[in-house]
């Protein structure tokens, strides 16, 4: 038991002093009143979580929950299929190294190129109108489609990766058994390899759903200041209003929606038969 305590000794000091620490400071800030000038000061006050139910802010914490579920679930959709196809291909190698390759250039450059990609004078836009299909630009960029094409590209790769490595696993004899059995193709794909590839989903589910849900540079870039989601709601909290407490306030109901998904997730992993 010592020699098991001095081995886990480092990751608990450095849990305390990189995450245990630094929450207590900023549910301390959320309980704190704003400054003239920005910072905090007494008294302590429960105003900031209060404002919380404010219809404006409920309002974008749903349009937050809303868009992260629907770019998990277009993710899933997209992902899925490509997960399957690579499962059963020969050059498996290859394709994995096509779906990582877009974590070679930094998330900032790829969130650029999208700009260029959908501004009014972008390659899309002046594509179309060179072929007559359209005759003036359309609204592609700074709006909500906007945001969530950019979401479902930079956070795809974390939903095709989890559900191929359940796929991966799976005995091909399944496959073969509902063939003789007379399921069709697309029987055996809803019926024995998508509940077979459930913790798979679940865990893209995750790891796509909580960055989506508090992400702020996506939507900055692509949504133009018109989309405003809660990780957009804290970062201007701290850096233009300067309002710490409620900025504090806000990034703690952001771990708690997190906690609870996860939560949720292990709760039901423990379940027999997911």
């Amino acid at each position: 038991m010592r020699l098991r305590f001095w081995f886990l000794l480092p990751t608990w000091v450095s849990m305390a002093a990189l995450f245990a620490a630094p929450f207590l400071i900023v549910i301390a800030y959320s309980c704190l009143s704003r400054g003239v000038y920005g910072g905090i000061e007494a008294p302590w006050t429960a105003e900031n979580y209060l404002r919380l139910f404010d219809p404006l802010y409920l309002t974008i914490l749903l349009r937050s929950v809303f868009i992260a579920s629907l770019a998990t679930l277009l993710c899933f959709l997209s992902a899925f299929p490509a997960a399957l196809f690579i499962s059963r291909a020969r050059h498996k190698n290859f394709y994995l190294q096509l779906v990582m390759l877009p974590f070679w250039t930094s998330f900032l450059v790829r969130t650029y190129a999208w700009i260029f990609l959908l501004r009014d004078t972008g390659l899309i836009n002046t594509a179309l109108e060179a072929l007559g299909i359209i005759h003036s630009p359309l609204p592609l960029l700074y709006n909500d489609g906007a945001v969530l094409l950019g979401l479902v590209y930079g956070y795809l790769p974390f939903m095709v990766l989890p559900i191929y490595a359940t796929l991966e696993r799976l005995d091909p004899a399944l496959f073969e058994a509902a063939a003789d059995l007379g399921a069709g193709p697309a029987a055996t794909v809803f019926r024995v390899i998508a509940p077979l590839s459930r913790p798979g989903i679940a865990a893209g589910s995750i790891l796509v759903f909580i960055p989506c849900l508090g992400a702020y540079l996506t939507p900055d870039l692509l949504g133009g200041g018109r989309t405003v989601l809660i990780g957009n709601l804290v970062q201007n909290q701290f850096t233009t209003a300067r309002d710490w407490p409620f900025g504090s306030a806000v990034s703690i109901l952001l771990m708690a929606l997190v906690t609870l998904v996860v939560w949720q997730y292990l709760r039901r992993a423990d379940e027999p038969g997911l």
